[in-house]
């Protein structure tokens, strides 16, 4: 562990990485614990903050640390690794209080027991596997390292590196724009994968599938049966490790009940795209608009 650090970690640069991530866990934990003890109604436990009767969350908090954190990271980066790394546990403190309720910022009224809540989660996931991959030395153009082409500053290499950073952007949106949000941030690190999720079929309610499966049922029904019966595993599994981490949403009694729940709601046909601007309207029943006198 120590080799590991001193080799990969502080060789690198990644310390303030590190500090960062430990500082997000950290916050995450303890406000998940708070908010727990806070919901079981523990008398030893400080209830929720309130300034008369306006309950004042955890998040407001976080936007204050990630705010004074960012700006003495801006004002003090040339003051050395331990101020920096400092700074950045504490703005990693403060994004794990923002992202903890980010289906609060996202849906705009408070769903933190409900089932949109777990979009905090998923929130929270995404960040912790982005980090994890830089902290590990992975990163969107690691292909390009195998022959130092990354660090090429010929016009060629310029050229090249370019070329490849718009196809990786351009793969990673078709990804995204079929549904398969993990699929497409994963692969921005493992090329292979943007160019699996791109040929594969998209999600059913996905952006992809309201452009190209509205007039093409038989697909659409497809990627309705597939998704269906992949997705279903996954969801159980993701809301069990959901449940276990964050708690139960009030209205979800049991893991199957919400797996079914959520592909009911989720698993859907994407709706029709509008007509295009100026596309005429069709004929009702042989009358027509006339202009003029009859």
């Amino acid at each position: 562990m120590r080799r590991w650090l001193d080799e990969t970690v502080v060789a690198h640069g990644r310390l303030p990485l590190l500090c960062f991530l430990l500082g997000f866990i950290v916050g995450f934990l303890l406000i998940r614990l708070s908010v727990r003890l806070i919901r079981k109604r523990v008398r030893w436990w400080p209830g929720n903050l309130r300034a008369g009767d306006v309950h004042i969350h955890h998040m407001v908090f976080g936007v204050v640390l990630v705010l004074l954190s960012g700006i003495g990271l801006v004002t003090l980066y040339n003051d050395g690794v331990g101020t920096v790394s400092a700074l950045a546990s504490v703005f990693g403190l403060g994004a794990a209080l923002v992202l903890d309720e980010f289906a609060l910022i996202y849906y705009l009224r408070d769903v933190y027991w409900e089932e949109q809540g777990r979009t905090s989660v998923d929130a929270v996931f995404v960040a912790l596997a982005v980090t994890g991959l830089l902290l590990l030395g992975f990163h969107p153009l690691w292909l390009l390292d195998v022959g130092d082409i990354r660090h090429d500053r010929s016009p060629t290499g310029r050229t090249f590196l370019s070329l490849f950073a718009l196809v990786n952007l351009m793969l990673a949106a078709i990804v995204i724009a079929k549904g398969k949000i993990w699929t497409g941030l994963f692969g921005m690190f493992f090329l292979p994968l943007l160019f699996v999720g791109a040929l594969r079929l998209s999600r059913p309610g996905a952006p992809w599938a309201r452009w190209r499966y509205a007039d093409r049922s038989r697909l659409m029904q497809r990627a309705i049966r597939r998704e269906r019966r992949y997705r279903r595993p996954v969801i159980r599994a993701k809301i069990f490790v959901q449940d276990l981490i964050a708690g139960k949403p009030d209205a979800v009694a049991h893991m199957r009940v919400a797996a079914e729940e959520e592909l009911a709601r989720t698993v859907v046909p994407a709706p029709a795209p509008p007509h295009p601007i100026g596309q005429s309207l069709p004929r009702i029943h042989g009358h027509s608009r006339r202009t003029g006198a009859d």
